[in-house]
């Protein structure tokens, strides 16, 4: 059972928190992981990319010489895509390039990105993260207090305080546990979490 330290907003280490093996201590699915990573970017992805082949450019529809005795190539049209003007060769057309990922799948990925952020020391855990007021200053304190820059945080879905005053801060978003993914995770050098947090994560992975 994977134990890590407690820290408070000023960055004091107050106690130590056992974490469950059934979400931060499972084997490292690295090949999920980065399935999980490519289906997030690829869903992402707009798709709507369009250029245009000879078949769909305007004009070309008179061949520009004859076939023979003009010492220049044999040419069909002013729209081959060799001539200024003409078409693309194998142009992009709009597509969905969102794939989809079984649900055990995701899960699993989520688990082995946890696993190897508490088994790298890049997961840490607050006793409480309460902010009275919406003060981004307010908040990067904490994350100074804690010599951290680049998180994903994990807050409840109803703290809007702790939202709203991270929203601003570079390299840093928020996530609630039902909105957290590997992606996020993989990308972000460190996880916080309070102990509420964590034990709903607990709750709902294992």
């Amino acid at each position: 059972m994977a134990n890590v330290s407690v820290y408070n907003m000023e960055g004091k280490e107050v106690g130590k928190m056992d974490l469950s093996d059934s979400v931060f201590g499972v084997d490292v699915n690295e090949h999920l992981v980065h399935l999980a990573v490519v289906q997030h970017l690829a869903n992402n992805r707009q798709g709507t990319q369009k250029a245009k082949t000879r078949g769909e450019v305007s004009g070309g529809g008179r061949k520009p010489w004859r076939q023979k005795g003009t010492g220049h190539a044999r040419q069909g049209s002013t729209r081959s895509p060799q001539w200024k003007g003409g078409g693309v060769v194998f142009a992009p057309v709009p597509r969905d390039y969102s794939f989809k990922l079984n649900k055990k799948e995701k899960r699993a990925a989520l688990k082995s990105a946890l696993t190897s952020c508490v088994q790298s020391d890049r997961f840490f855990v607050l006793d409480e993260l309460k902010l009275d007021e919406i003060k981004t200053k307010k908040f990067c304190e904490v994350l100074s207090n804690l010599k951290i820059s680049k998180a994903v945080v994990i807050v409840p879905e109803d703290d809007q305080n702790v939202k709203l005053s991270a929203r601003n801060v570079p390299d840093v978003i928020t996530a609630s546990v039902g909105t957290m993914n590997t992606y996020d995770i993989m990308k972000y050098s460190t996880v916080i979490a309070t102990k509420d947090t964590v034990a709903k994560i607990e709750e709902v992975y294992a």
